[in-house]
């Protein structure tokens, strides 16, 4: 199992950003169709503001043979990622925390490996 936090700069268009984050949300079925065939259990975009820059955080949970490039509901994910390159400054280097201690239940912890086995 991938337990993954990763920080990625937004250029200044703020206004660009929350079509994204609106965008995502009304079509959040769709966007879950995706994560099925990513083996993504968990997928979580936090945003924070530092001095004048936005950044965006990605937290994931995703079975250690996930695919980032599902063939499902290529609509979805292609809008998706032409915001993303509208979004993010490619000129900040994404920073990838280091996970220090992963706390999930067992039964949780169970649930998702078998859930990892079925797709």
């Amino acid at each position: 199992m991938q337990v993954e936090l990763t920080r990625f700069r937004v250029k200044k268009d703020k206004e660009l950003v929350d079509q994204w984050m609106e965008f995502l949300n009304e079509h959040m079925n769709d966007a879950l169709l995706t994560l099925d065939g990513e083996k993504m259990f968990v997928e979580t975009i936090m945003r924070d503001t530092m001095g004048n820059r936005d950044y965006l955080y990605w937290y994931s949970i995703q079975a250690d043979d996930g695919d980032s490039n599902s063939e499902t509901e290529k609509c979805i994910d292609t809008k998706h990622l032409d915001f993303f390159h509208k979004c993010i400054d490619v000129t900040y280097r994404p920073k990838n925390l280091k996970t220090e201690v992963v706390m999930i239940p067992q039964r949780i912890k169970k649930q998702i490996e078998e859930a990892a086995e079925e797709v």
